[in-house]
């Protein structure tokens, strides 16, 4: 792979994902500010929406008959008119929900599409993909840093950007640019052109049947559950701090992916140490140690702890779905490797994330008794609600999982 390709790829990488952390990390902000807070809950849960139905518009459509860079650029500047228009629909919550599934459907196709086109141009994946990968996450960093340190400019003095439509729109203009910018990248031609591909396939129901054990079956079911308070966290992160008087709370979320990468790069250090197992039983402690930071930090707004909470992000991540994903490839023969990965993705970021994104709702609403904030006493008594069950999930993992695999 030559410069000018690994330029290319690594802008596309940093555009997909500041496209993403864009919206994602101040939607609930804005919505709360327009007479929605008890409807936050909603965009993550298309986003899982999305999630479910993207391998199969990828799989039936976009892998057999179009060039994927084609593909890729379409659904971006399609997605940037729906996220365009979804500010002029907050007068009513039903049509903004349903935009903002109209964009998520033509967003989270992309992110595969995304990786199927570099590692198209790649002839070591392990080695050069991280590498390119990696400007994803700086892009989500950028995406925070801009809405908290650039956007702040073009706001009132007393209104933070987050409660504004501006994330959405720096959304909306960024995504119609990376879909211009997607026709200029090296041409893909659609993997699976000529191939029989069905919605089994697509979803890993093989892979499922041939990768079966108790411990595969544990891994399965741990991953559904624990993204119950993944979705918590990145529904309610960012109103418990506008609750706790952060200023720029898209920024201090961005801790957590600083932290990502940082602990991306140890990996391979603490994979020869703990295996497995204990990698993934590492990744779980830190969600509960993450809420149970959140908990503790809420009476008093301990500024520490509440970034510290955030900063576990990196161990909570990588020590659990990255390890995750390096499981399943380890499981799984070669023909079925990519069926053993969709599989992951519809378990966690699709059927895990679609429950977790309801419970999180019902549980956020139940506390929220005057309609219009929760008191830092409540955020507490909420916060030790995920970091119980996270616990909980952890102590079943380390009981059933038994599997024996470095």
């Amino acid at each position: 792979m030559n410069a000018k390709v690994r330029v290319q790829l690594s802008l596309m990488m940093f555009f997909e994902f500041f496209v993403w952390g864009a919206w994602y990390s101040a939607i609930a902000v804005y919505m709360s500010s327009n007479g929605m807070k008890t409807l936050t809950h909603w965009p993550f849960t298309v986003n899982a929406i999305a999630a479910i139905v993207a391998p199969f518009f990828v799989g039936l459509i976009a892998d057999r008959y179009f060039a994927t860079q084609k593909v890729l650029g379409t659904l971006h500047i399609l997605g940037a008119l729906f996220m365009f228009i979804t500010p002029s629909l907050t007068h009513n919550p039903l049509l903004f929900i349903l935009s903002l599934l109209a964009y998520n459907i033509c967003y989270m196709p992309t992110m595969s599409l995304a990786n199927t086109l570099a590692f198209h141009q790649m002839t070591q994946q392990e080695k050069q993909f991280p590498s390119i990968r990696v400007f994803g996450t700086i892009g989500w960093i950028a995406a925070g840093l801009t809405i908290s340190f650039i956007l702040v400019g073009f706001v009132q003095q007393d209104l933070k950007p987050e409660a504004t439509a501006l994330p959405l729109y720096l959304t909306a203009g960024s995504s119609l640019l990376l879909g211009i910018y997607s026709f200029s990248l090296p041409h893909t031609p659609p993997p699976a052109a000529g191939k029989k591909v069905s919605a089994r396939t697509i979803i890993g129901v093989d892979a499922f049947k041939k990768l079966g054990s108790r411990s595969f079956y544990v891994f399965l079911i741990s991953s559904l559950l624990i993204c119950i308070p993944l979705a918590v966290y990145y529904n309610y992160t960012q109103l418990f701090l506008e609750n706790s008087e952060f200023q720029n709370i898209a920024a201090t979320q961005t801790i957590g992916q600083a932290s990502e990468m940082v602990f991306m790069l140890l990996m391979p250090l603490f994979f020869r140490r703990l295996g497995v197992k204990w990698m993934l039983a590492v990744g779980m402690l830190a969600w509960v140690l993450r809420y149970a930071l959140f908990a503790a930090a809420a009476p008093e707004t301990t500024t520490w702890m509440i970034m510290a909470g955030i900063a576990l992000h990196g161990i909570c991540y990588d020590f659990f779905f990255v390890t995750g994903q390096i499981y399943m490839d380890k499981k799984a023969s070669i023909e079925i490797r990519a069926q053993a990965q969709g599989l992951m993705i519809f378990i966690t970021y699709g059927v895990g994330m679609l429950i977790g994104t309801q419970i999180a709702g019902e549980l956020y609403n139940s506390f929220l008794e005057d309609g219009v904030s929760l008191s830092l006493l409540q955020w507490q008594h909420f916060w030790w609600i995920p970091a119980a069950f996270a616990g909980g999930v952890l102590l079943f993992f380390i009981a059933a999982f038994n599997e024996k695999i470095k």
